[in-house]
């Protein structure tokens, strides 16, 4: 049975301790215009967005309590990794051996605890105003963040700037930047041993002979209902546009070659874990190396309000050890780890307090996020929560520093502005931050 988050939608349904000391500089003015300046790429970089889809524990994980009384530390254990001082979940030891890749901000924070405005909040760095309705697919005021990336990166090649796998989280949408700028959604699992991506493939009755035929080719894929052709014209682009996308997508062997997950050694595929998120994680890999400049993996359900421990413990976290860790080992294997930054969390963390259901509810107010690669210092403990991991104990950081980070570290400037299609300005990021330990 589909387990489902507190608010009824099914899985199916949705289917540190770093300072200016640390690096010997004052936080001034000028200091901040150097880590600004050091921020910006190099080298054009690639983004790979795990959305824990419901929530992670980070106070089971990534920010542990042990001392805190036994109603808020939970059942867990800690272990110690890899690098000195820095202990995680003793159910995460593949990853304990990675803390070389990745940092942990555990002065995370923001003030929403509920999924849908909080999954926009995160996806987008955007709080969602009034008229924000999330049962609506997608949902997006503002565009997400693979659908800026890929507005003002545009592609490279022939395979898409933007891809959400294995579906499309409702907040991953491209808003007011229209179909140009929204993701490619492959809409199947990747772990399944059938998995296949529908649009790669030309539709049964088109012979390959007739393949170079674009106009006729066109007309046998267009997925949508004629009537769409009466609507305003606006619609009627997107649909022309969609089209295009599938066309160059079915003639690109390229494309083709990036998304054959088959391809990968058995070894590799098992050790990334044969479940959905390990092979996203793995695919995500193949893609960002065949040029795909953002990547957002939902996965869910993190909705852990009962039997958290058992569910994380017998489910969840062997999943998430197995799919995370494995995806920093092989970008770093294959030298691709300093072009890839990889962002993992989700829209907020749980509860300090075990309700009594020995679960943990919703909570925006402190949690942890995951970030490494993409030249951003690894192995670093960004600020800290306080003694039970209910706030922040040092300065918090939020969407719109996650935001700003994102964007500079890809070559985008955060005080960039996009214009509505009425043409009001609309900043790209509202004054965030950089996560200046990390740069």
């Amino acid at each position: 049975m589909a387990r489902r988050f507190c608010d009824g939608v099914t899985r199916r349904d949705a289917v540190h301790l770093g300072t200016a000391a640390l690096f010997g500089l004052p936080f001034t003015a000028s200091n901040l215009l150097r880590a600004a300046e050091t921020a910006k790429p190099k080298k054009e970089i690639s983004l790979i967005f795990v959305f824990l889809h419901g929530g992670l524990s980070t106070i089971d994980t990534f920010d542990m309590k042990p001392d805190a009384p036994a109603e808020f530390r939970g059942e867990f254990q800690s272990i110690g990794t890899k690098s000195p001082g820095l202990r995680i979940c003793e159910h995460l030891p593949l990853l304990a051996q990675e803390t070389d890749k990745y940092s942990l901000v555990r002065s995370f924070r923001h003030h929403n605890s509920d999924h849908g405005p909080a999954d926009h909040y995160m996806l987008t760095g955007h709080f969602p105003s009034a008229g924000f309705n999330p049962s609506l697919s997608p949902n997006n005021l503002r565009p997400a963040h693979g659908s800026v990336i890929s507005k003002k990166l545009g592609p490279r090649g022939s395979v898409p700037p933007y891809v959400c796998l294995p579906k499309m989280h409702p907040s991953c949408g491209s808003a007011y930047l229209g179909a140009n700028s929204a993701p490619f959604v492959i809409d199947s699992d990747p772990s399944s041993p059938n998995f296949a991506v529908p649009d790669l493939a030309p539709p049964p009755a088109i012979a390959a002979d007739r393949l170079d035929d674009r106009q006729k080719l066109l007309a046998q894929v267009d997925r949508y209902h004629k009537s769409a052709e009466s609507r305003a014209n606006k619609q009627a682009h997107t649909v022309e546009t969609f089209r295009g996308k599938a066309f160059d997508l079915m003639t690109s062997p390229e494309a083709k070659r990036a998304f054959d997950i088959s391809a990968e050694p058995e070894k590799l595929r098992d050790a990334y874990g044969r479940q959905t998120l390990g092979q996203s994680c793995l695919l995500a890999r193949r893609l960002v190396e065949a040029g795909v400049r953002c990547v957002t993996i939902d996965h869910n359900n993190w909705d852990t309000h009962d039997g958290n421990f058992k569910t994380l413990k017998n489910s969840l976290l062997p999943q998430f050890d197995s799919g995370i860790a494995t995806l920093f080992r092989d970008l770093s294997e294959r030298g691709l780890l300093d072009t890839t930054m990889v962002v993992v969390t989700g829209e907020f963390g749980r509860t300090p307090r075990i309700n009594k259901n020995a679960g943990r509810d919703h909570w925006g107010p402190s949690f942890t996020v995951l970030l490494g690669g993409g030249g951003l210092k690894n192995g670093v403990i960004v600020g800290a929560s306080d003694a039970r991991a209910e706030k922040p104990a040092t300065d918090p950081y939020g969407p719109e520093d996650l935001a700003a980070t994102i964007y500079t570290r890809l070559g985008i400037d955060p005080k960039d502005e996009f214009r509505t299609p009425d043409g009001r300005p609309l900043a790209i990021v509202n004054n965030g931050k950089l996560i200046k330990e990390l740069v």
